[in-house]
């Protein structure tokens, strides 16, 4: 294995026994979206991903999820993910941090590969909920086509059950500000309702003028795991690298 790759996946290591020690899963995503590509942002850029999720059963999740991508040997993204809930009448605030770091570029006709650690842990009480690690690989058919495929480990540390996680997403950008996105996935392993390990999928459309907004109307079923119909709004503002020059009809 080339040194880069090797110290990439060192790198990683730490950052999962740190997770480990401090925090429990969030979604791993494109701001809503569920299954994540394999590109991080450039290198010394920030963004703020924001949605609101309400869903038929009369569950929400109102998201903010700020991240930025430091040098720590190699560009990592690191972010944090706030969010406040409503699940079952059951109010809940939770944080989950995550790293994410690029092994192999993407580019067209190939397959690019990250991967990433993350957790979630509960605000109100300090308690760890979960672990979560991944692997994304991307393959990019054209400049505007491309697919991504997710695999990870869920550790669920509130009824200790340990689950397989999966994912494939499609992007397809149509027009020079219009992106379509649809995505299955999900988690295999015992749970005692049927829709905790069923099937999971979004799909939606993003706007994006330029390289500095966007927004996102999606629509969900059984997001997470309650059986339901969900829609979802949301936004990113990026904060690109001093020098660089905002454009329009961004790449995917």
């Amino acid at each position: 294995m080339a040194a880069p790759h090797y110290r990439a996946l060192t790198l990683f290591g730490f950052v999962l026994v740190a997770l480990l020690a401090a925090s429990g899963h969030a979604e791993a995503a494109n701001g809503a979206y569920a299954v994540d590509a394999a590109d991080i942002s450039d290198l010394g850029s920030c963004k703020v991903e924001s949605w609101y999720s309400m869903a038929t059963n009369s569950d929400f999740a109102a998201v903010a999820n700020p991240s930025c991508v430091v040098e720590i040997t190699r560009p990592v993204e690191l972010s944090v993910l706030t969010n406040h809930s409503r699940s079952d009448g059951e109010f809940s605030t939770t944080l989950a941090p995550k790293a994410k770091i690029n092994i192999e570029p993407t580019g067209i006709g190939k397959f690019g590969v990250s991967a990433l650690a993350s957790g979630t842990f509960d605000a109100m009480t300090g308690q760890n909920t979960a672990v979560f690690a991944e692997i994304p690989a991307t393959y990019r058919f054209s400049e505007t086509t491309r697919i991504n495929l997710n695999a990870g480990w869920l550790w669920d540390r509130v009824l200790d059950r340990h689950y397989f996680t999966y994912g494939v997403g499609f992007d397809w950008k149509f027009t020079d500000v219009l992106e379509y996105t649809v995505e299955l996935y999900g988690q295999a392993g015992r749970a005692e309702f049927a829709s905790v390990i069923q099937p999971r999928v979004q799909t939606g459309v993003r706007y994006r003028p330029n390289d500095i907004f966007s927004v996102d109307l999606i629509y969900g079923r059984n997001i997470t795991g309650e059986n339901s119909n969900w829609i979802t709004l949301g936004t990113t503002i990026r904060f690109p690298p001093p020098g660089s020059v905002s454009k329009p009809g961004a790449h995917l």
